[in-house]
């Protein structure tokens, strides 16, 4: 196997970044990293093709750690993907669901499946992860012990699905980028979608993110994500991830990027690639 053919993610075997690798590069072969800087860094290393890592998840929010890491490396976003979150309640073959006393998962899962696990007068046991808690169920095998998890880690780990969609509101949905330490900037076609994503730190002058910022409103060009975070052990400077709705050929890009540079310091394009379409379908709309 070569690190051309490897999709790095976080996680176990199973979780559900390694379904979004199935779902988008079926060609490549997953790798398990036990850390997000470790499935990054073999990219950057060259030890893999790509990553596949989540940014932000519609129930939980946004995977802050991303936001820290992204400084450190040379990585190019070279797509996004949306990927539905179907919660599996699994047990080991020829279980009953009246037989479970007790299911772990990842705290977050724990909370998305509560009221389910409730009617049911299952205890729930907080764990590390899904796929984890599929795996420990299989190697353990506990009578009247279950794990939430997706379907892939049931095929995994020969658990049964007792229950689809077993958590409580629908919808539940995390958005992944992919990460190539090749920049891949597609060329500008009509009728086609792009988001551009960028980092910036602007400078210390009164209005400063108002002045940075002013020139997409001015050029029409739509801002659908605005994220701070503090990149300074100081506590006193402020960076900001933003994903715009654009090409940075298009000429009302290039002239709000002119206006960003202007204000701000250390801008970089991390990456300008196709807008997936659960952006724009009903679902996202009803979220």
């Amino acid at each position: 196997m070569t690190a051309n053919t490897i999709i790095a993610y976080q996680g176990h075997e199973g979780a559900y970044s390694h379904l979004a690798c199935r779902h988008v590069h079926p060609e490549l072969t997953p790798r398990a990293c036990e850390s997000f800087v470790e499935a990054m860094f073999m990219v950057e290393r060259g030890e893999a093709r790509l990553a596949m890592i989540p940014l932000e998840n519609s129930t939980a929010g946004r995977v802050e750690e991303i936001y820290r890491l992204m400084p450190k490396t040379r990585l190019h976003v070279i797509g996004e993907h949306f990927e539905p979150v179907n919660h599996c309640l699994l047990a080991l073959p020829g279980t009953r669901i009246e037989d479970l006393k007790t299911v772990s998962s990842h705290p977050q899962a724990l909370a998305q499946c509560a009221e389910n696990i409730r009617s049911l007068g299952i205890e729930p046991v907080a764990a590390l992860d899904t796929a984890g808690s599929a795996d420990e169920l299989s190697q353990k095998r506990t009578p009247g012990h279950g794990a939430i998890a997706s379907s892939l880690a049931a095929e995994l780990y020969g658990l049964e699905v007792l229950r689809e969609n077993f958590q409580d509101k629908t919808g539940n949905t995390t958005r992944f980028m992919i990460l190539s330490r090749d920049q891949m900037i597609p060329p500008l076609e009509k009728d086609v979608r792009y988001i551009t994503s960028l980092m910036f730190r602007v400078r210390n002058i009164p209005a400063a993110l108002y002045k940075a910022l002013g020139g997409f409103a001015t050029n029409g060009v739509n801002m659908v994500k605005l994220e701070s975070y503090m990149a300074s052990e100081t506590m006193t400077v402020s960076s900001f991830h933003l994903d715009i709705e654009g090409h940075p050929h298009e000429q009302a890009m290039k002239f709000a990027l002119q206006e960003l540079n202007f204000f701000a310091e250390e801008v970089r394009v991390i990456g300008t690639y196709e807008a997936h379409p659960f952006r724009f379908s009903r679902l996202n709309l009803e979220l």
